[in-house]
């Protein structure tokens, strides 16, 4: 198993470009990129997680899950998964066949997003439950479970300090904890939520959400404007907050009307706010933290549902509702 590459000298994300494709028989829901760079593992609505071996683009499917995973993240060696009726596995990603060797019941109901700490020894889960718990690295144990949400909780992210992690809800509450579960204060992004009336039905939340390599900002994702939430008919938007001070720094919007909710967001090295659409297909986009409108937009092949960075901080990988999934390089051809 190789190290991850080394930074290039120049990632502009205006060089994105498709570097390999892979395609699966179901719809894909989530995805990330493994410590080493070497795989891509995707989630899929066929209960399954398929792992790609990027260069020799061999396919390895993971069975373990009864319903569909959207969370996945890396520690200790092992892949962290979460699904729908509330079950966390891990496995030895990197195995010829990676079987499970951990399966917990993690939350009542859906486990929506998982973390790593920094240092690799904590992991973070949320869920419709309302709650966000922590779990050691590699064996599992319970340590940990924060009060505080009174909706959905929908992402969880380590500040890159390893000293808090933030957490953000349905109705668009970010909060800050500390590691011994202090509720240390909240943010607002509740431009990312509607009660549609008509419906009866809330719509929207933190989609997505990442901090930047140095901990300035943390950038939330999802949808706004709803007109119809059966429908999902709305704008996505992501809501950048300057970590320090929790204000709101910059609200981040395609220059065209695209319809749908921004279901990934990361960001580059070099400051760049990546984001990724779906709805009445897919999009690409690159912000800088001072311009509201995207500096670069890249029609994508479908719905794109995520966005994992590449270790090398050059490429992302996307995946498809239409079961593909697709890695992209942000460096200079050659």
């Amino acid at each position: 198993m190789s190290a991850p590459p080394t930074l290039p000298e120049k990632i502009d994300p205006a060089l994105t470009r498709m570097l390999a494709q892979a395609t699966h028989a179901a719809p894909l829901i989530g995805c990330r990129v493994s410590p080493c760079g070497k795989f891509v593992f995707a989630s899929s609505q066929d209960n399954t997680i398929v792992r790609w071996d990027i260069a020799l683009k061999t396919k390895t499917v993971l069975s373990g899950h009864k319903s569909w995973v959207r969370a996945l993240a890396f520690g200790g060696g092992r892949l962290f998964t979460a699904d729908w009726a509330g079950r966390l596995i891990a496995w030895d990603h990197a195995a010829a066949k990676p079987d499970p060797v951990l399966n917990i019941l993690a939350h009542r109901g859906w486990a929506r997003a998982l973390a790593v700490s920094p240092d690799g020894k904590t992991l973070a889960s949320c869920g419709n439950d309302r709650l966000v718990k922590l779990w050691s690295i590699p064996d599992g144990k319970a340590l940990a479970s924060f009060e505080g949400h009174e909706s959905h909780v929908y992402n969880v992210a380590f500040h890159p300090s390893g000293k808090s992690l933030a957490s953000g809800d349905l109705k668009g509450n970010v909060k800050e904890w500390s590691l011994d579960g202090k509720d240390v204060r909240t943010l607002d992004a509740k431009i990312l939520h509607k009660y549609d009336a008509g419906f009866g039905a809330d719509i929207g939340g933190v989609r997505s959400m990442a901090f930047d390599p140095m901990g300035k900002w943390l950038a939330c994702a999802g949808i706004t404007n709803v007109s119809n939430a059966f429908a999902g008919i709305g704008n996505p938007l992501v809501v950048l907050f300057d970590w320090a001070t929790g204000k709101q720094k910059q609200l981040l919007r395609p220059k065209a009307g695209f319809q749908g909710t921004g279901w990934g967001t990361a960001f580059t090295s070099g400051g760049h706010v990546l984001g990724v659409g779906g709805g009445n297909g897919g999009v690409f986009w690159s912000w800088t933290a001072d311009q509201p409108l995207a500096a670069f937009t890249l029609t994508l092949p479908g719905n794109a549902r995520d966005l994992a960075m590449h270790p090398d901080g050059r490429r992302f990988a996307v995946p498809f509702d239409n079961g593909a999934v697709r890695v992209y390089d942000m460096g200079p051809k050659g």
